[in-house]
Parts: structure tokens; C-alpha cells; sequence
């Protein structure tokens, strides 16, 4: 398939010379275009697309049959120009079943999808021709990005197309909200001429609180410093140079809610942010706030958002998303004078839907017509034989950077990683990608191993490499450190297996404690003083609380001094059991880590 590929890439790209090549093609023609032609004919006539007629005209026939893109989604047709520019054939049809869009990506190379369009496994399944799936939008949520790898097939999205109009819609909303615009609105309509129940706030000398300050968020804050406003943010991935540049205020996250008037979130939705404005974060908040998500539905516990409002800590509310999109009819939030809301508008303007659909017809033109790959989220620069070697360091890297992201408490300033190994012979790069991507996943949603060192960059992290040539020292085969403003992490991870053996990474080493655990699922990270009875104690807490222990990995610089452990249990440890842990005066660290 990828020899396929490749020889169909080169051909099309030089599409006009082909038009213009003698006929019968292979006996006479341009030498430069026969070897491509020759491997496209052998993989063609094997499938039983092609006969045995190999004329330029069939040629021409067989190549551009196989390049047609099918729309499934409402995508701006003026952003599709770049492919029928091109010569590609466009088929838009929009709200198919699934029975039905599966009959109509038959032979079709290209899938151009939003967010309603679910692209599932069984879905590619049928789509044999598919080579590439272009997202008109941000994420990559609705489409099975793992079958797709397997298959063979690139996803592509655009990740930067939203920026501008979300952070306005943002904008938009704390200002109506600020003046009560809506139901000012609302009123008059009604045949009412009520000035006094609309009585709103200025923005000028008030606080707005920013979680999350990747590039969304640095747009609102920006714009909203035109209003004359003070912004205090919370970003453990920022340093306090960057926030002095943006002409923004660092801070712990329970001091962004206590000082902040006007609160807007702009974090991805994962399992450490779900629910982060919630009832814990209600109580510290100063009483008249105001919040604002145009983020993601979930961020803002809705629950909580409700009773906060009835008990009047939260002035009104401004949501452009939620849990469950659309809401149900008798959803509480709905019912509420307080509450403005909007349908998800965040990317619906007329620019950015031309703009993201542009972005992604460019991409996939690009990738059909030279092989050339930009904007992908799953397809590393490799040979298959290179990534067969890479794959589980690729995989083991991914894991040590999502374990570091979980014990970091402040913003990371510099990451270095050491190559060993067989490893130390290839390009790390991808590797180390892998570990950013790993890293920096819950800081930026449009992070992946493509752009992990462009997010890193932007993030202001410097990143370096090395590799060790083989000495007489045994060395872990990924070493990796990160420098924080807090101090610094090193974790070290190496590949067990050989031969017939499946290859798998673990952890030998957390910050100079020579530990040997497999990096998955559920596990506790656990510092203590090295004294009698302080396992069995732990042990005795996670059993109370109904916490089943699978492993328990050990390690120790010196008897009686400081110890660690990494323990893996079968699911996660809610907060309460993590209090109780840390009341044990001996435990000087109980982190939970989740690697999925």
C-alpha cells in the first residue's frame, strides 16, 4: 500500500508532464516517469483496479478515479477550493447514516469531516481507498485516530484555526455579560422599557481570571487589557518572564479564583481538568464573580455552577458549551436569569470557517499530490523499518512524559533527555517528540507528536538531547530530566524483551531511587521516611478504603533515610484517601499518576 502511495505522490506531481507524454506510455516514454509508473501499475493490476491496458489515457483514468474527496460535514465550499483547484472531485453530502456514508466513501481517498461526522473503525473498515481524513476544526475527537494509524490513513486537522474567533466569542460574552445585554435585550422586545433591572458593571479596573494561557487564552487576555482590565493566570507551563511579555500576573490557581471578578477557562477537557471551576473552586471565590467558558463543556462543573448561583457567590454566567450538547430543555442552568448562553459559536464565523476549511484542503492536497505531511497528528517521519525499532522507546518516552506532567508543580523551563543504547545509534527525535507530546498533553489540546516541539517552543522550554555511545557503566536506555521553577525531576526507563518476547518499557529509576514498574494504569507515587510500620500503615488506609494494591515496587538510597514507593493499584485513589495518606507524618510525598 505505501509503495502505492508513493509511486501515485510522485505521478501527480508531475501531473502536466504526464498529460503530455506520448502514448502507449511505458514503451517510449519519459524514462524519470516509467520506474513510478511501473510499481503503481504492478500494486494497481494486483488489486484489481486496473486492467491490462497502459495507455497514458488509462493511466490518467486509473490516477485521478482514486483521487476523489468526500465532504460528510457542513465545510465552507469557498475553503475547498485549494482541491478542486487541483482537479480533485468533490462530493458533499452531509447527515448520511452510517450504512449509507460507508457505501460513499467507496473509492474515495480523502474524507473531509467537522465535529457531528463520527469517523469510527467499522467506518474505515469499508473505505479501502481512504488515505487521508482531514478535520475542519481543532480536535480530533470524533475520529478513532489509533484504527486510522493502523490503516494506514493520515488525520489531519487544523489546530490554529480558531484562535481569533473563539477568543472574541469570548470576548463578546464578558461583555454581555458585564451589561446584561441579552436580557436587556429580551425585555424590550417583550414591549418593556426597564432600565433599572439592568443595572450592569464596567470592566475597567475589574480582574480577569485566565485558566489556561496557551494561545486562546493569551488572545482573550490581551483584549481584554484594552478594557483597562487586571489579568491574574494560572499556567504551570508558563514562566514568569513569558507572563511579564503578556503583561500578565502568575498565580496559584486558588488565587486566580479568590481575586478574579470575571473568570474565563481555556484548558483542554481531561481528567485532571474536568469539573476545575466546581464546588471546591466556588468556596474560594469572592462573592458577585462571573464565569465565562468557551473552552469545553465540562470544564465548569454545571451542577455546582447552579447552587453557586441560587446562593449568589456567582452573579451570572456566560456558557457557550456544554456536558451534553445540545442541552436538554429542562436543563437548571436554562432556567436562570443569570446564565446567558449560546449554542457553541465559539469557531462559527464566517472567517474561520473558511479558514480552517482552507487550511485542511491545502494539507490534503498536498499530502495526495507530493506525500508532503503537515498539520497530521499521527504519522511520525519514519522508515518501517525505523519505526519498528523506535516504537516501543516511542511508546515508553510517551509515558515518562506523561508521569513528569503529573509530578511537575511549576512552570517547566528546560527538559533534557539521554539517549543509550541501541537507541543512541538512530535519530531520537521522534522519541523525544513523543515524550513533549506526553508532557505537554494537558496544557494544549492541538498537541501531538508532530508539533510537540513548536508547542514547547511557544511555551518557552528549551529542549536538548544527547546520546551515550556504549561504555562499561550499565545506563538506562531514556533518560530524562525536567527543570522547573520548582527544582528538578529526573525519571529513567529502558525496553525489557527480546527475540520472540514482546518488547516493553519500565521505569528503573524516579529521581535517584532505583525503582523497576511498568508505566500503566493507575499508580501512587509515595516519598517517605524510611522507618518501620510506614508500609503496612499505607497498605492498611488503601485496603480500608476499598483500594486494591496489583504491585508494589520498593526503592532506597540508604537504611533510614528517605524512601520511595510506586504502587500500582486497580483504580484511582479519590481525594479523601490521598488526605489520609498525607496525615502520616512520615509520608513527605502521595501523588496519584495516571497513565492510560
Amino acid at each position: 500500500m505505501w509503495r502505492t502511495f508513493g509511486a501515485q505522490a510522485t505521478i501527480l506531481s508531475h501531473l502536466p508532464a504526464l498529460r503530455e507524454a506520448p502514448d502507449p506510455l511505458l514503451t517510449d516514454g519519459p524514462s524519470d516517469l516509467r520506474i513510478h509508473l511501473e510499481a503503481f501499475l504492478v500494486d494497481q493490476k494486483s488489486c484489481g483496479l486496473l486492467g491490462q491496458v497502459q495507455t497514458k489515457t488509462a493511466i490518467i483514468r486509473a490516477l485521478m478515479t482514486q483521487q476523489k474527496i468526500f465532504v460528510a460535514d457542513e465545510v465552507s465550499d469557498s475553503g475547498l477550493q485549494p482541491l478542486r483547484d487541483a482537479g480533485f472531485d468533490i462530493e458533499k453530502r452531509t447527515r448520511l447514516g452510517a450504512a449509507d456514508l460507508r457505501n460513499a466513501l467507496n473509492g474515495c481517498a480523502g474524507l473531509v469531516v467537522r465535529s457531528e461526522t463520527k469517523v469510527t473503525s467499522d467506518l474505515m473498515d469499508g473505505a479501502t481507498a481512504l488515505r487521508v481524513v482531514g478535520r475542519a476544526g481543532v480536535g480530533v475527537d470524533n475520529i478513532d485516530v489509533p484504527a486510522a494509524t493502523a490503516r494506514g490513513i493520515v488525520v489531519m486537522n487544523a489546530p490554529d484555526g480558531n484562535t481569533i474567533t473563539t477568543a472574541e466569542h469570548t470576548v463578546a460574552l464578558l461583555i454581555a455579560l458585564a451589561r446584561r445585554v441579552p436580557q436587556a435585550n429580551s425585555s424590550l422586545k417583550a414591549g418593556k422599557w426597564d432600565r433599572k433591572s439592568f443595572i450592569g458593571v464596567e470592566l475597567q479596573g475589574k480582574t480577569l481570571g485566565v485558566v489556561g494561557m496557551g494561545r486562546i487564552g493569551r488572545t482573550v487576555a490581551a483584549r481584554a487589557r484594552a478594557f483597562g482590565m487586571r489579568i491574574v493566570a494560572f499556567d504551570p507551563f508558563i514562566a514568569a518572564e513569558q507572563a511579564r511579555d503578556l503583561e500578565i500576573e502568575l498565580a496559584p490557581l486558588d488565587q486566580v479564583f479568590a481575586e478574579a471578578d470575571f473568570l474565563t477557562v481555556h484548558t483542554p477537557l481531561t481528567a485532571e481538568t474536568r469539573g476545575i471551576v466546581g464546588k471546591d473552586a466556588f468556596t474560594k471565590m469572592k462573592s458577585g464573580i462571573r464565569i465565562i467558558n468557551c473552552a469545553r463543556g465540562g470544564l465548569v462543573d454545571e451542577v455546582e455552577l447552579y447552587d453557586a448561583i441560587k446562593s449568589g457567590i456567582v452573579a451570572g454566567a456566560a456558557l457557550d458549551v456544554f456536558v451534553e450538547e445540545p442541552p436538554p430543555a429542562d436543563h437548571p442552568l436554562l432556567s436562570l436569569d443569570e446564565v446567558i448562553v449560546t449554542p457553541h459559536l465559539g469557531a462559527s464565523t464566517t472567517e474561520a470557517q473558511e479558514g480552517v476549511a482552507f487550511t485542511v484542503a491545502e494539507q490534503m492536497r498536498d499530502y495526495l499530490l507530493t506525500g508532503a505531511l503537515r498539520g497530521a497528528v499521527n504519522v511520525p517521519a519514519l522508515g518501517t523499518k525505523e519505526l519498528g525499532l523506535l516504537r516501543p522507546y516511542i511508546e515508553l518516552a510517551e509515558k515518562l512524559g506523561r508521569f513528569h506532567a503529573q509530578l511537575v508543580a511549576s512552570a517547566v523551563r528546560e527538559v533534557r533527555i539521554e539517549f543509550a543504547g541501541e537507541i543512541a545509534d538512530a535519530d531520537g527525535a521522534p522519541v523525544t517528540r513523543s515524550f513533549l507530546a506526553g508532557l505537554l498533553r494537558d496544557v494544549s489540546a492541538r498537541v501531538n507528536v508532530v508539533n510537540a516541539f513548536l508547542i514547547a517552543e511557544e511555551r518557552g522550554i528549551k529542549v536538548t538531547t544527547s546520546y551515550l555511545r556504549p561504555g562499561s557503566d550499565i545506563v538506562p536506555a531514556i533518560q530524562t530530566r525536567v527543570v522547573a521553577d520548582s527544582g528538578e525531576q529526573s525519571l529513567s526507563g529502558t525496553i525489557f524483551g527480546f527475540g520472540e518476547q514482546a518488547r516493553e518499557g519500565r521505569i528503573t529509576e524516579i529521581d535517584g531511587f532505583h525503582i523497576e514498574a511498568i508505566p500503566r494504569g493507575h499508580m501512587l507515587v509515595m516519598r517517605n521516611r524510611d522507618v518501620p510500620g510506614v508500609i503496612g500503615r499505607v497498605g492498611t488506609i488503601l485496603g480500608e478504603h476499598g483500594v486494591n494494591i496489583s504491585r508494589f515496587h520498593l526503592g532506597r538510597r540508604e537504611r533510614g533515610g528517605e524512601a520511595m514507593a510506586v504502587i500500582e493499584v486497580d483504580a484511582a485513589v479519590n481525594i479523601a484517601t490521598l488526605a489520609e495518606l498525607h496525615s502520616i507524618k512520615e509520608i513527605l510525598l502521595a501523588q496519584q499518576i495516571e497513565l492510560t
